[in-house]
């Protein structure tokens, strides 16, 4: 037996829903890099990249290609992200990375590269089905993370709602693919992005407040 066929080997049944182990695996770090995230920490980057290595493996044993191209996607984004956040641009005062809202044209070009994405992903899933049996929510999640993604590294709170949004069609998704436990993980997400997107909001109305305070002095 290889390495990978060990890797997506059966771990558990449970509720009727066979767990591999890459499934299991992969998203079970992929939670930590969520909590990494929500605690501005650079290493939530790492935990990112080696998720998604996990996961192709996972995402290839349910055949589904949008999956593995998403993973191999957020291998290169948070390859990226990583070095945004090391090269220190946006360090708030404790050493972590500082926090803010997008500004308007910030959010029109993530919503509309989204929106666009999202039809040519799902456009090209529909012409090439070998690539995708379910195209459109596999194009919508697919784009979705790279938003999401991008939103992180670059320390917008908009990389909350991007996840948020994911969420509501990864669970459905993952379920019916019969990837119980990325099913179960994006549950767990839901609650991680809520008190995540509390955090960075408050942090981020923190600190404006002293540029605001010094404007009108």
């Amino acid at each position: 037996m290889s390495a990978l066929d060990a890797l997506n080997g059966q771990a558990f049944t449970a509720f009727g829903q066979h767990v591999i182990w890459s499934d299991m695996i992969g998203n079970t770090i992929g939670l930590a890099a969520l909590a990494l995230g929500w605690r501005r920490s650079v290493w939530t980057w790492p935990a990112q990249f080696l998720s998604g290595v996990i996961l192709v493996a996972a995402y290839a044993s349910a055949h589904l290609s949008g999956g593995v191209g998403k993973q191999l996607l957020v291998i290169g984004v948070a390859l990226w992200g990583w070095r945004q956040w090391q090269r220190g641009r946006r360090q708030a005062q404790d050493g972590t990375i500082a926090v803010r809202f997008a500004g308007r044209r910030e959010r029109v070009v993530l919503l509309a590269g989204t929106a666009l994405g999202t039809v040519a992903v799902g456009s090209l899933f529909t012409l090439l089905p070998q690539l995708s049996w379910n195209p459109w929510p596999d194009a919508y999640i697919f784009v979705g993370t790279l938003a999401a993604m991008v939103a992180q590294a670059r320390g917008l709170v908009e990389f909350w709602f991007a996840w948020l949004l994911v969420d509501v069609v990864g669970v459905p998704l993952a379920f019916s693919s019969g990837l119980a436990f990325s099913g179960f993980v994006y549950v767990v997400y839901l609650a991680l992005v809520v008190w995540g997107l509390r955090d960075w909001w408050l942090r981020s109305r923190a600190a404006e407040r002293p540029v605001l305070e010094g404007a009108a002095a």
